[in-house]
């Protein structure tokens, strides 16, 4: 019975999100077979016809371009899975690697507005600006030094240790937590906290989601994304009688300073 259902444009439109317009330049392009038509000349588009279109927001929400769902589309015609998804698995792969590497560049220009915006703090010049005044002067080069790209910082300089998220959820970020920790390449204790470290490979956009969201519950810990010389890597920091804190969520134990080694103790 699916297979004889039929829905005017405006249906199509609330089920799948594209609009009448939209539908009509798919139909131009090709992308989507011209539908059936009413003896009033009004379009009627099959249940297949909404399926594809379905397929397609996935493919557009995953980045693919429209030269890119056409060739899918052609794949998911054959009604063969197999084929659809390893060629959406390689589409997906290569998209993965150009998001973390425009995340990057996108810290690096983060790190560099936030030098900018620290040296345009300071006191202007008199008269008119020239070399010396922090509207014409370069962001200093880094030489080597970390550049942090702050995912939270409150207002509030002294903010309770405390968690909102309930308990249930809580478990679930735990969770979500150690799936990254563990990835991680290196471990060092810093000043106030902990550092990972990870490969060039590392899911950046994982990382910084889940610090944003951890920040907005905790917002006595503080998280530093940094890509520098010594690779990618996650600062966690907090004040001193949150340690415990950082220790079991990100470390996994009680940090040892001495060297950056873990007791082991829960």
């Amino acid at each position: 019975m699916r297979t004889k259902e039929r829905f005017r444009i405006s249906q199509v439109s609330d089920q799948t999100g594209f609009s009448g317009p939209t539908l009509r330049y798919y139909e131009e392009i090709g992308l989507l077979p011209p539908p059936a038509r009413t003896e009033a000349g009004y379009r009627v588009y099959s249940r297949r016809d909404v399926d594809r279109l379905t397929f397609i927001a996935r493919a557009k929400r995953l980045g693919c371009t429209l030269d890119e769902i056409r060739e899918l589309a052609q794949a998911w015609d054959r009604d063969n899975c197999g084929p659809v998804q390893h060629q959406l698995r390689s589409l997906v792969g290569a998209k993965v690697a150009e998001s973390q590497a425009q995340l990057v560049e996108l810290m690096a220009f983060t790190s560099d507005l936030q030098g900018a915006a620290a040296q345009l703090s300071g006191r202007p010049t008199e008269g008119a600006c020239d070399e010396a005044c922090a509207c014409l002067a370069p962001v200093p080069a880094a030489n080597g030094a970390p550049s942090p790209v702050m995912i939270g910082v409150g207002p509030d300089p002294s903010p309770p240790i405390v968690c909102t998220l309930g308990a249930s959820d809580m478990e679930g970020r735990l969770d979500e937590w150690q799936a990254v920790v563990t990835t991680a390449i290196n471990r060092t204790v810093i000043e106030g906290g902990v550092r990972l470290e990870f490969a060039a490979n590392a899911p950046l956009a994982e990382i910084a989601r889940l610090a944003a969201a951890e920040y907005a519950c905790c917002m006595f810990l503080s998280f530093a994304i940094t890509v520098d010389q010594r690779g990618v890597g996650l600062e966690v920091t907090s004040r001193p009688e949150a340690a415990a804190v950082v220790a079991v969520a990100f470390w996994g134990g009680r940090m040892s300073a001495a060297a950056g080694r873990t007791t082991g103790e829960r």
